[in-house]
């Protein structure tokens, strides 16, 4: 595995070289920001890209770039998917089924963060719902899809420090409700939904992984007021180690980047039930704060099955 990359690495960069001709790719989250750029580097080295979003007329627009760039061989098609509902994502999934066409990637790249308190269409508090429950659906349902030496890679965030899981209050029913500590907790299930597929699936080939794309200026962010985002530069940089450079955002090619290399790049068996960011595995760390590593809690494999069965009791579904 190269470790020729880092946190200013591009997704060209990283793809420099390497030809996706014949591989056939999912990603969610096709509309805006990470998953456009991630889509457009895929086709462009020749992948046969579907992109999935919950407004088809905006990812149609946003996605131009993506048809208009795609080397021989590489295509984007769209397909519906509302992750806070899960009758869309099972229409989703059956339709995906139903063309019978293997896959060989799927990133799970769309997501909401620190939004106000809500609810799901079918009652989970909104980020858990989303950026969890939403995927564990959908990847799970077409996982007879994925193809021998197949990748899931979920976009998780340096935002599962901010809060573990919990396992008894996932909708904060009894709990008060923080933007951020539900982000916390979404991103943490991200983390710990790929230790428990890689688990389920490494013997036949498939591996899964986690991601942090870093901190790009993106529709992601549309939550913040301009304070809030302040505040929370300010307490990465508290928490950086002495001498360490300022946060800086990263340009959306660079982070979607360490997206790409685990997709593509990267060994599998080193990223397989791993977390990664600035494309490499990331360091399990203990310290406090939010800049750079990964907390022990969102790699337990213990705590992994843990939420598994729970996410199969609140979505209704049993996946074997």
């Amino acid at each position: 595995m190269t470790n020729s990359f880092g946190a200013t690495s591009t997704t060209d960069e990283v793809l420099q070289g390497v030809h996706l001709t014949g591989k056939r790719v999912l990603i969610t989250g096709v509309s805006a920001g990470l998953g456009v750029e991630t889509a457009r580097a895929l086709a462009a080295h020749g992948a046969q890209v579907v992109g999935a979003a919950r407004d088809l007329s905006k990812a149609q627009a946003a996605t131009q770039q993506v048809r208009a760039q795609a080397a021989s061989g590489g295509s984007l098609d769209l397909v519906q998917l509302d992750l806070a509902s899960l009758d869309s994502v099972r229409r989703c999934a059956d339709l995906l089924l139903a063309e019978r066409k293997p896959f060989d990637l799927i990133i799970a790249n769309a997501g909401v963060m620190a939004c106000p308190k809500g609810k799901t269409v079918d009652g989970f508090e909104t980020q858990f719902g989303t950026n969890h429950l939403g995927h564990f659906v959908l990847v799970n349902r077409i996982a007879s899809l994925l193809r021998e030496g197949a990748r899931l890679v979920n976009l998780s965030s340096a935002g599962h420090r901010f809060a573990d899981v919990d396992l008894e209050d996932p909708n904060f029913e009894h709990t008060p409700y923080a933007e951020f500590v539900a982000y916390g907790r979404s991103k943490t299930a991200n983390a710990l939904y790929a230790v428990e597929f890689d688990r389920r699936h490494k013997a036949h080939g498939v591996r899964a992984t986690a991601v942090h794309p870093g901190g790009i200026q993106t529709e992601l962010s549309r939550h913040l007021t301009a304070e809030a985002r302040g505040k929370l530069i300010a307490q990465i940089n508290a928490s950086q180690p002495k001498g360490a450079p300022p946060f800086s955002y990263k340009t959306v090619p660079q982070g979607a980047a360490t997206s790409v290399w685990a997709a593509c790049v990267a060994d599998a068996e080193a990223i397989g039930g791993r977390y990664c960011e600035d494309c490499h595995v990331a360091e399990v760390v203990t310290t406090p704060g939010l800049r750079g590593g990964v907390q022990p809690y969102a790699l337990d494999p213990q705590r992994a099955q843990a939420l598994w069965q729970k996410s199969e009791e609140m979505v209704g579904e049993r996946f074997n």
